[in-house]
């Protein structure tokens, strides 16, 4: 059961293997950096455990959220050449990602959580966003979801 709860974790591994051999630096450092931090979650709080694909697909979601606030930065500072550097991680990261939920599913989804949780208003922002976010399963930014959520709720 352990192995089949680590895949995506066993896949970031044996990617790192092949871009060390490749002699891909951006790519090795990137994944490096993500091992680094799952190992970390790993061995934090109160008991070591292993992650599940799901907590990986969390941090690695993280992870490229970081990289992309990072890059807005330096480009705000002008300093485009590290700008660059933090897309191109964030580029190898959205490769392990599920793809992102298109306008229409981010609606339908929406839309479906107001109707089941009858809820009306922008009051009810925070319940339709607690049922909606876990549903998303990463495949959405938090800001992506509570704009759809105010506009379904003030429409």
């Amino acid at each position: 059961m352990i192995a089949a709860m680590a895949e995506l974790k066993d896949r970031l591994q044996t990617d790192l293997t092949t871009a060390m051999k490749a002699r891909d630096d951006v790519r090795t450092r990137t994944l490096r950096s993500v091992l680094t931090a799952i190992s970390n979650e790993e061995v934090s709080g109160e008991a070591a455990r292993e992650l599940r694909d799901e907590d990986v697909v969390r941090l690695i979601t993280r992870e490229a959220k970081k990289r992309r606030e990072a890059a807005e930065a330096f480009e705000g500072n002008g300093r485009a050449e590290q700008a660059a550097a933090e897309r191109a991680e964030g580029d190898v990261l959205a490769d392990y990602l599920p793809a992102p939920l298109s306008d229409d599913e981010l609606r339908d989804l929406v839309a479906a959580v107001i109707d089941e949780t009858g809820a009306e208003g922008p009051k009810a922002m925070g319940q339709v966003m607690k049922q909606v976010t876990p549903r998303a399963g990463g495949r959405a930014d938090g800001s992506r979801i509570a704009a759809e959520v105010k506009r379904q709720l003030t429409a």
